[in-house]
């Protein structure tokens, strides 16, 4: 929360075609799949293979999330978009992902990693979100 807080709307990325606000929308979208209220599509079974073993050596080798890597449609964020109501909105839903880890309200299971643990889903939200604001210099 406290790097969130430290961007502006003026923070450039260091990579990536996203601004600012586009990846706040996009943090939080990937943080409701954890609750529930974002439903991925099924995949091909080559590519949750992939997923798998891209969650295996994210835990085995602590790698962060490849620059540019390829993500659902769905997550997509390529609009302009209100910077304050994103930064909010990221907030609340972290808020959230935090309150649905302590109630043990998570999915067990997820379209690209496969079966998930509490664990699973606070390393990865991490990850992601640790990939995003290394991004923008934070």
């Amino acid at each position: 929360m406290d790097r969130i807080s430290k961007l502006s709307e003026n923070s450039q990325g260091k990579w990536g075609k996203m601004n600012v606000c586009q990846m706040f929308r996009h943090c939080d979208l990937v943080l409701q799949v954890a609750l529930k209220r974002v439903e991925l599509p099924r995949i091909n079974p080559f590519f949750r293979v992939i997923g798998i073993v891209t969650k295996i050596e994210m835990y085995v080798f602590n790698n962060g999330i490849p620059r540019n890597m390829p993500t659902f449609q769905k997550l997509i964020v390529n609009f302009e978009c209100d910077f304050d109501e994103s930064k909010t909105n990221l907030l609340k839903t972290l808020e959230e992902f935090r309150k649905a880890c302590i109630h043990k309200e998570l999915p067990d299971h997820h379209r690209l990693f496969g079966n998930m643990t509490e664990k699973d889903w606070k390393f990865l939200e991490y990850k992601h979100l640790d990939h995003h604001l290394k991004q923008f210099n934070v």
